[in-house]
């Protein structure tokens, strides 16, 4: 059985708050998914929007680990199918530990559950996780 999606635009009301209305809406939708109710379908790309627009200096301004919290716990809802889960999950909390972005953070979330240490990039930011062997081409 398919489950409807989600876009970006309902996570962002219902953090960021700034449309009361819209706001208690999505509470409402995440309620019946968090009550087992209604399951909904989230690209993990829905996710990538979320982070960046919460915390876009130009748009909403939300703390790196307020917006990761907030989204972790929709994340960890079992009724909320994610895509990549357990990447998401575990990019969120990179994320809110580091000052990389959320691509970055999915990048080494995917290379830790791959197992892998190499990475060819050009971004020097990889060069301060430890767990990560950056090479150039």
């Amino acid at each position: 059985m398919s489950a409807p999606f989600v876009d970006t635009d309902v996570i962002v009301r219902l953090i960021s708050g700034d449309d009361p209305a819209k706001q208690e809406a999505a509470q409402a939708l995440f309620a019946a998914v968090a009550e087992g109710r209604q399951s909904l379908a989230c690209p993990d790309t829905v996710i990538a929007d979320a982070v960046y627009v919460l915390t876009s200096r130009q748009l909403y301004a939300l703390d790196r680990p307020l917006v990761a919290s907030a989204l972790s716990f929709l994340v960890d809802l079992p009724h909320f199918l994610v895509a990549q889960r357990r990447s998401v999950r575990r990019a969120l909390d990179i994320f809110a530990q580091t000052r990389l972005d959320f691509g970055d953070a999915m990048i080494i979330a995917a290379m830790e559950e791959a197992g892998e240490t190499v990475l060819y990039s050009y971004d020097r930011d990889f060069d301060h996780q430890p767990a990560i062997q950056r090479r150039s081409p």
